[in-house]
């Protein structure tokens, strides 16, 4: 029996999130709507698409079967319509980025409200977890990285430099005493990321300095900001956050300075699409000059 579009939309949706409830809030439909659809998708088929469980919906050999059929016709309908234009060349739909919580928080909303003031139709998205996106499951449409991905059909682009330094609150360097070198870190509370849970190696900026206690440690960029504005300890800052956080200085700039990049990561199958091309053309000139305004703008310390 031949499937139309619509139940293959939702069917992609329910086998990319391996779940109703999931499915159903990209799709704004109620689970139990969706369950029935996903039933009478089986039906039609004669066949069994999903292995339910309370874990959620794994898909069968036949599911698997189905998505790669139900793949390869979004792309083509993607590619089919990619070149047509939009009224007055806005952009328009949604669009759904996924970053790291530094960029979502501190670069994202600035970027992305220039972009929608021009563009009243298009909705944007972000989705701000300290994870590396599947793309191929469509958990978004582009995913900042901060660092080159170098598996899966990707296509990535280096977008930015940044820098970051060593931070603490002027009442904790108060109270804290002179601070002259790195080996005068010793002793003091370190405010980072949860180790086991540094999804990237360029995120491990204590493990560089050999530290292996972190007293107060999140896998949240704006948890660690926040600790160090309550005076909480030392820590590693991205240069560009510095702003939302006044009190809070860098220290020995001169002897820790690092730099990392941000990429912007699409699949390889939207190469074609003009409108996520014109939108991450725009996302990518507007984090470079984000990053370089916000770093032009702090004090030499």
């Amino acid at each position: 029996m031949q499937t139309n579009w619509d139940d293959l939309r939702l069917f992609l949706a329910v086998a990319r999130e391996q779940s109703l409830s999931g499915a159903g809030k990209i799709l704004r439909l109620d689970p139990a709507t969706l369950g029935r659809r996903m039933a009478r998708l089986e039906d039609s088929l004669q066949a069994t698409l999903f292995a339910k469980s309370p874990q959620g919906y794994a898909l069968t050999e036949a599911g698997r079967d189905l998505l790669a059929r139900a793949e390869a016709a979004e792309q083509v309908l993607r590619s089919a319509t990619a070149g047509l234009p939009d009224d007055g060349d806005r952009l328009r739909g949604q669009v759904r980025i996924g970053a790291p919580d530094g960029a979502a928080n501190f670069l994202l909303p600035q970027v992305c409200a220039a972009i929608a003031e021009g563009n009243p139709d298009l909705d944007i998205q972000i989705v701000a977890l300290p994870r590396v996106f599947n793309l191929s499951r469509r958990e978004a449409d582009l995913a900042i990285g901060v660092s080159a991905p170098t598996a899966g059909r990707l296509v990535v682009q280096k977008v930015a430099d940044y820098r970051l330094h060593l931070a603490a609150s002027e009442s904790y360097l108060a109270a804290a005493g002179k601070i002259a070198g790195l080996s005068d870190l010793k002793g003091h509370r370190m405010v980072g990321y949860i180790p086991d849970m540094i999804f990237d190696r360029e995120l491990d900026y204590l493990g560089e300095l050999g530290v292996t206690r972190v007293p107060l440690a999140s896998n949240s960029v704006s948890v660690q900001l926040n600790w160090l504005r309550q005076g909480g300890g030392i820590g590693v800052v991205h240069d560009f956050a510095l702003p939302a956080a006044p009190g809070v200085r860098r220290i020995l700039m001169d002897q820790l300075s690092l730099k990392r990049s941000f990429y912007l990561i699409r699949h390889a199958d939207d190469r074609r699409d003009r409108r996520l091309g014109r939108f991450a053309e725009a996302l990518g000139a507007g984090l470079k000059q984000e990053v370089a305004r916000l770093e032009e703008s702090l004090s030499p310390d």
